[in-house]
């Protein structure tokens, strides 16, 4: 009997004690966010939203590298060429340019499905926390759009069990573009005019969305045939007259646009990606100071900048030939310096972190210039690497490098773009990176209007003019457009102008190689 009693003691206390442990298990840890807790206020849904962010590449290699697929990039190392211009691209089986995009788009989604059942959220509210989830469900249905011509439209958050959608038929081109369009106009209307403070997601970054998006698909339409191609440039352009009708004013040095340690009182700059020292910091601008730096703009390139006058260098009567570096740069558009270190030569002092000027009085042309250009830190001349060594000359050849294998090129027109002297610690770079700029919105907006048979010296006076000016370079007149014996003779003399200036303005930002496809351009290339 007392065996029998201990053995149900026994048995009773095991059993409460699975019991408790299974109630244990039900509970989440304390402090655990789950959607029941996390989706409750507005600034618990904000808070959400910030990992969205992430998602804008700011100064990742990955920009400059994409350039190179381009006709204005090359990669400065021996062997290293195109997969896309050598075609040996393949399809793969898998590629996180696909599933990245869909992993971002279920977090959306979660933030969307909860939306609706938050009652402590205002109506206007709800439709602000919309807006943001649709600008960003755009965004990553645009990089599908743009990359694979279709994609699984997901509509509401799903796990393993929804089969029908997982394994689904993609959607065409015709449905998502249908769907971004009404996603972005939707955010356009509701999101709130400021967003949630300074930089962040407001209606002029959703404005600037949608003006990219509208030209890129626009053009894409067009360009084969397709149906509503009309219909997406009207969105591009209306889009950037809301914008323009406030009347930015551009900043005069275009250098500072990607080399300012704080692009936060940049008007110009609607969105940008925040570099702090000991917090986020990005390693490209170091890569012009060091033997990483590896990306040359081609001879194309450098030919597509104007001369002072507005002329090409072809027609020119300022251009002094391409014989010697220094004629070549000469009386040339203000934004080639920013791009291109300018060519100098100096002598070396008593230790390689001292200069001197040599004898000849050319060699302090471009160093002289640059001087009145920028400053210490940031692109004022010669040259020198992360450690402070002083660079030789420019341009500075890889197969005769003085002894100094940093920054080398083999064309001879290296990419400086990004690359500052702000924190001479290397990969430790603090300048902020712009993400939508009214630079784009002008260039954009004037080839929008081009496509609809709607140019006119005002919109050009408006856009392209504004930014030549920025460079230094006489305006355009579209009654005394320059030859150019470069053009493609199956474009004309306007658009080859917009396209120039939008090259130029846009050089090395990651767009060229995006551009030459939906001009139906890249394979002549």
């Amino acid at each position: 009997m007392k065996k029998r009693f201990i053995q149900y003691i026994i048995f009773l206390g095991l059993s409460t004690s699975l019991s408790s442990c299974s109630n244990l298990l039900d509970l989440d840890p304390e402090g655990t966010l789950t959607e029941q807790s996390t989706f409750t206020n507005y600034n618990n849904f904000i808070s959400y939203a910030w990992q969205f962010y992430g998602t804008f590449p700011g100064y990742n290699v990955s920009i400059p590298d994409s350039e190179v697929n381009s006709d204005l990039f090359a990669t400065a190392q021996a062997n290293s060429t195109s997969d896309w211009i050598w075609q040996r691209m393949v399809v793969p089986s898998t590629s996180a340019d696909y599933k990245d995009p869909f992993i971002q788009i279920r977090s959306i989604n979660i933030l969307l499905d909860n939306i609706d059942q938050a009652s402590q959220l205002s109506e206007s509210e709800k439709k602000h926390i919309r807006s943001i989830g649709y600008f960003f469900k755009a965004y990553q249905y645009m990089d599908l759009l743009n990359k694979f011509g279709s994609a699984i439209w997901v509509e509401h958050t799903i796990d393993d069990g929804d089969k029908e959608i997982l394994y689904g038929t993609p959607s065409d081109r015709d449905e998502i573009a249908a769907h971004i369009l009404e996603m972005l106009s939707y955010a356009g209307e509701n999101i709130k005019e400021n967003g949630d403070g300074p930089n962040t997601i407001n209606r002029k970054v959703v404005l600037a969305l949608t003006a990219r998006f509208g030209l890129r698909e626009g053009t894409w339409r067009k360009y084969r045939q397709l149906k509503d191609a009309e219909k997406y440039l009207r969105l591009s352009a209306l889009a950037a007259e809301k914008i323009l009708v406030n009347n930015i004013p551009l900043i005069n040095n275009y250098d500072l646009l990607f080399n300012s340690e704080s692009l936060a009182n940049v008007n110009e700059v609607f969105l940008y990606k925040q570099y702090e020292l000991n917090q986020i910091t990005h390693g490209l601008a170091s890569r012009a100071r060091n033997s990483a730096g590896r990306w040359d703009l081609t001879k194309k390139a450098v030919d597509m900048y104007l001369m002072k006058d507005g002329q090409t260098r072809w027609t020119s009567t300022a251009f002094d030939g391409d014989q010697s570096a220094y004629d070549e740069f000469r009386n040339r558009d203000t934004r080639l310096y920013y791009t291109i270190p300018p060519p100098y030569r100096v002598k070396m002092g008593k230790t390689n972190l001292l200069w001197e000027y040599t004898d000849n009085p050319n060699d302090r042309e471009y160093i002289d210039l640059m001087s009145t250009l920028s400053d210490d830190k940031h692109k004022t001349l010669p040259w020198m690497n992360w450690e402070g060594l002083i660079l030789k000359e420019e341009p500075h050849y890889v197969d005769f490098t003085n002894g100094q294998p940093y920054s080398v090129s083999y064309t001879g027109y290296r990419f400086y773009k990004f690359s500052n002297k702000i924190n001479r610690i290397q990969n430790v770079d603090i300048n902020d990176a712009p993400i939508f700029r009214l630079g784009e919105i002008l260039v954009s907006y004037a080839e929008a209007k081009y496509e609809l048979d709607e140019i006119s010296q005002q919109i050009i006076d408006q856009t392209i003019n504004k930014l030549r000016a920025r460079g230094g370079v006489a305006p355009l007149q579209l009654t005394a457009i320059p030859q150019d014996p470069t053009r493609d003779q199956s474009v004309n003399a306007i658009l080859w102008e917009i396209r120039r200036e939008r090259a130029v303005e846009l050089m090395g930002e990651g767009f060229r190689f995006d551009d030459l496809r939906r001009w139906r351009k890249w394979i002549m290339q």
